[in-house]
């Protein structure tokens, strides 16, 4: 008898040991996790005899426990209950393979699922499938068809490393899965960046207006566009949508856009920001505004017709170097419906006119040192020898550089536009 005993042991121990050899091969090279959960549990039910096995995950912020996959003539997928409740939601609590001889009679028997689904259950094995601190979900086996109906202690350390091995696998699969969406998710802003880019002027013509972009992140909510009309005379405009990301790129591409088509009909500077804000008040979600400067150049007067709705005090450097600041505006569009939009004129014969987004004022010139307003005085004077289609990006390149050797990334991004008064 005993001999017969060692034998039943042994036997029962290698088939153990097949399953979770198949288990674990099953898991290792899956590229279709569900498909190998359902195999899974299937191998489970049959090994253990069991009626019914179903594996549950946390969903909804950990708050409910779903079915995810059964195998069962029971079909409970898509049964749900408390992270709390039943046996599961003990087990799950507890951290501990719950084994009970008489369902019915626990305190914390749910008769949910079996109400739903027309099954009498009478005895679980369930068990938490735990990943150090991670919570999945359980793996769950109802009754047993041989040893009288009951899962013994087998059982249930096979039980409890399957839904060990299953939390594993699941936990990998999701981070593959994260995985893969933080690549498309990449290569999606890489292209709407390269849009973005090809929205903007690109300085190699003859227009005396130059500017340029340095997005803080992979896409830009600042903007700045310039094109000539019918007459000779140059449209111009900068801004900057409130906020950093998608929206503000968004955003930011509809700006950008209402300004180039309405710019070609309207010539009034004040006019076309009233239309483009009556715009974005009826359509911009709330909170979100643009600040932004528009203008006309003519190059024969050297006039400048110009609006600034609530943007940055542009800065006017005279032939004989000296600076003043033009502070005048509005508010930003987006806000008030029906609001005025004031313009005003400036002759810039033998100066440059500079307009630029707070992100070049909020460079990091050095450690706790902002560069602000008279840095970028300062800074626009340093390198005012230099020619005008450079001028620019060699500007940006040096207030940016501490920020990015220091720390891989800026806070804002940085946006400038220079309109060159003509020399003769």
């Amino acid at each position: 008898m005993e001999l017969q005993e060692l034998k039943n042991e042994s036997d029962k121990s290698c088939e153990q040991l097949e399953l979770l050899t198949t288990v674990l091969q099953e898991f290792s090279t899956t590229l279709d996790i569900d498909a190998t959960l359902q195999h899974v549990t299937s191998l489970v039910k049959k090994y253990l005899d069991a009626e019914g096995v179903s594996l549950f995950l946390l969903e909804n912020g950990e708050q409910e426990l779903v079915c995810k996959i059964c195998s069962s003539e029971y079909n409970i997928v898509g049964s749900r209950l408390d992270k709390d409740d039943g046996i599961a939601g003990r087990s799950l609590r507890e951290r501990k393979t719950q084994l009970i001889i008489d369902a019915p009679n626990d305190p914390d028997f749910y008769r949910g699922v079996d109400q739903e689904s027309g099954m009498t259950t009478h005895s679980i094995l369930c068990a938490p499938m735990l990943l150090k601190d991670v919570r999945i979900g359980v793996l769950e086996a109802v009754n047993k068809k041989t040893n009288k109906g009951l899962f013994d202690e087998h059982d249930k350390n096979l039980l409890t490393i399957l839904a060990n091995t299953a939390a594993m696998a699941i936990h990998n699969s999701r981070m593959a899965e994260d995985l893969v969406f933080q690549e498309r998710t990449r290569r999606e802003l890489e292209l709407a960046r390269e849009i973005q880019a090809a929205l903007l002027p690109d300085n190699s013509g003859s227009l005396p207006i130059y500017g340029v972009n340095i997005p803080a992140r992979m896409v830009s909510g600042d903007f700045y566009d310039y094109f000539s009309l019918d007459d000779g005379r140059i449209y111009f405009g900068i801004g900057d949508v409130a906020g950093k990301g998608i929206n503000a790129s968004l955003l930011m591409a509809k700006t950008t856009s209402l300004f180039r088509c309405l710019g070609k009909q309207v010539a009034a500077p004040g006019a076309l920001l009233s239309i483009i804000n009556r715009e974005l008040c009826a359509n911009s979600t709330r909170g979100i505004f643009v600040t932004m400067v528009a203008g006309i150049f003519d190059p024969l007067t050297n006039r400048v017709t110009m609006v600034n709705a609530g943007h940055n005090d542009p800065v006017f450097f005279d032939q004989k170097g000296e600076m003043s600041e033009l502070k005048k505006g509005s508010i930003p569009l987006g806000v008030i419906p029906d609001a005025v939009f004031e313009e005003y004129q400036l002759n810039i014969k033998g100066g440059d006119l500079y307009i630029f987004t707070d992100g070049l004022s909020e460079c990091w010139f050095e450690r706790n040192q902002q560069l602000g307003e008279e840095g970028v005085k300062q800074v626009i004077s340093q390198f005012a020898e230099v020619p005008a289609r450079e001028r620019l990006q060699d500007i940006v390149e040096y207030v940016t550089q501490w920020k990015r050797e220091q720390t891989g990334y800026l806070y804002d991004d940085v946006t400038m536009l220079l309109v060159e008064g003509s020399r003769e």
